[in-house]
């Protein structure tokens, strides 16, 4: 596919590279830009397309019941990769897209990293010195420590350090929801246009833990360290939250993330609506017993 396609972009040079008179591009840096630009985003809807088209959606209806508990609506998806199956609560939402909110702190970490806007998980970001909603988010700090709190200002620091066409770009490369950041660098996870269901949270994380990403192995192996919440002798459990809170109500609750146990990984995702501020509470123990009712914690 890639020959061909560098053929076709050539065509129209009378198979020969353009000039520099024509816009300074030799074929290597064409070859570069193709790869960049068209080639990893048609091979990740490729491979997306693929799985879909494999892939059996099971409901799960046992976990019902543990919405009901907690009084919220919602979905969880498990995705089992070595039976190829999605374990899910509610099919139609777990495939309806919602803004990814704190939960893009992993593809954001992953995007920083990859193209080198801090060198490591552990380099210094300024918050900017104004006064935060939560006075924890008032330091200077790594993405180490932000991603473990949330910090919302160094990680609009780091996306602004990326620049809104490397964003555009790494948002692609990760397939990464409809893959619209709009024109606004640090606010499009926030506000959107950026959206993602919990069908395609589950297939990043799969395609991170997999190391299938077109992303340098240092960065993925980073925020694989930075994400693990829990480790035990049976199992490791990676995850991050999102809060969104949009024009209307319901704000919408997150949880993401992987359980790692005998050697097989299953990547899982959560969404609810949110009446008020207390349900955001409800979200990781809604998660936890999720996992727990499939027999993965």
């Amino acid at each position: 596919m890639v020959k061909k396609t560098l053929e076709l972009v050539l065509k129209r040079f009378g198979g020969r590279p353009p000039s520099p008179g024509y816009g300074g591009e030799t074929r290597p840096q064409l070859q570069r830009i193709i790869m960049k630009r068209v080639l990893f985003p048609l091979i990740v809807l490729a491979v997306s397309l693929q799985s879909l088209s494999a892939r059996t959606y099971r409901e799960a209806p046992e976990l019902a019941k543990i919405f009901q508990e907690q009084g919220v609506s919602g979905t969880f998806v498990l995705f089992d990769v070595a039976a190829d199956t999605m374990l899910i609560w509610d099919e139609a939402r777990a495939k309806k897209r919602f803004t990814p909110a704190s939960t893009f702190k992993i593809a954001n970490s992953l995007i920083g990293l990859d193209v080198g806007a801090v060198k490591s998980v552990d380099e210094v970001l300024p918050y900017g010195g104004k006064p935060q909603p939560r006075k924890e988010w008032e330091h200077d700090m790594g993405l180490r420590e932000a991603i473990k709190i949330s910090n919302l200002p160094i990680y609009q620091e780091l996306a602004r350090r990326i620049g809104l066409e490397r964003m555009r770009e790494g948002v692609k490369k990760l397939g990464y929801g409809n893959m619209e950041i709009g024109s606004v660098v640090d606010r499009f996870w926030l506000e959107g246009p950026l959206a993602i269901s919990a069908v395609e949270q589950t297939e990043f994380l799969h395609r991170l833990v997999q190391g299938s990403l077109p992303i340098d192995r240092k960065a993925v192996q980073a925020v694989r360290e930075i994400t693990l919440l829990e480790k035990t002798d049976t199992y490791e459990l990676h995850g991050k939250a999102g809060w969104f809170v949009g024009p209307v109500p319901p704000q919408i609750g997150w949880w993401v993330g992987w359980i790692e146990r005998e050697n097989k990984v299953y990547p899982f995702a959560l969404n609810i609506d949110m009446a008020n501020d207390a349900d955001a509470n409800k979200r990781i123990p809604i998660g936890r017993e999720c996992l727990k009712a499939l027999g993965k914690l």
